[in-house]
């Protein structure tokens, strides 16, 4: 085989393990999406369910989502970031996360990947379980439907959105998958700035509760629900390349003198007055 066809076959090798990656993803964001229309249906149970995590947040004394709501409503630039944030960073940041550990650090990648299938997959089951709806459409809880407001909105009316499950609250996977990708990408890192990406995460949390689509206990869950998963499945092994070994320049010994070899004596000046 010439160096050409080689380097061709590697090539289209290449080329097929990520055109299978890319379809792996791909079924990943499928499941993310068909998933949740498993759980249509359940209205009633959905708004009740609602009334039983509204009471039991407040039982916990955590602090209500209409305060964090109510900081931001009267000001439309910031009402109208958080939703973008919502709709348009969520799927794009995983996803370039995923394309950068692909490329750049292929085991992490692989953890990231399983890691994020079997969350999903979880997170799916606890959809069919405990159907929730969003704090945005619970009475008790008294949030504004800002996609709606002020737009840009991500979710159609409940009785005519055929394209999204919207009493699929609970867990949040904005926030799991934000906290998983952040675990990543700390994870690939060395300096200290890596510490940065944890911001991802914490800003889809307040992102998340001020624009209504989710509670507190939505959010804790995912957290929980990620932990257990990253606690079973096994750690990518990650090889650092050894450092350079520095070898001293050797040092110079004087060749010994032999028995009976004569050196010539070096003339001395004279000393004195010339």
């Amino acid at each position: 085989m010439t160096v050409a066809e080689d380097t061709g076959a590697r090539r289209r090798v290449a080329v097929r393990a990520a055109v299978r990656e890319l379809l792996l993803v791909a079924a990943l964001f499928l499941a993310y999406e068909a998933g949740r229309m498993l759980a249509t249906g359940h209205v009633t149970e959905a708004m009740a369910n609602a009334t039983h995590v509204w009471d039991f947040e407040r039982a916990l004394h955590l602090p209500s989502e209409s305060a964090v709501q109510g900081a931001i409503i009267d000001h439309r630039f910031l009402v109208r970031l958080a939703n973008c944030y919502y709709a348009y960073v969520h799927f794009p940041a995983t996803a370039l996360a995923l394309i950068w550990m692909y490329v750049r650090r292929p085991a992490l990648y692989r953890w990231m990947r399983r890691t994020l299938a079997c969350l999903t997959a979880i997170a799916l089951v606890v959809h069919l379980v405990v159907p929730l709806a969003p704090p945005r459409m619970a009475a008790v809880a008294g949030l504004l439907d800002t996609g709606h407001l002020y737009g840009p909105a991500v979710y159609g009316s409940p009785a005519t959105d055929t394209v999204s499950n919207q009493y699929a609250a609970m867990p949040s996977l904005h926030v799991g998958w934000a906290l998983a990708v952040a675990i990543v990408l700390i994870t690939a890192g060395t300096g200290r700035l890596r510490w940065l990406w944890l911001a991802h995460p914490l800003i889809t949390l307040l992102v998340v509760v001020a624009t209504g689509n989710h509670y507190w206990l939505d959010a804790i869950v995912a957290v929980a629900l990620l932990t257990m998963v990253l606690l079973v499945l096994p750690r990518p092994a990650l090889v650092t390349p050894p450092a350079p070994e520095i070898v001293p320049p050797a040092a110079t010994v004087p060749h010994p003198r032999t028995p009976g070899s004569w050196v010539p004596e070096q003339p001395r000046e004279p000393v004195g007055r010339p």
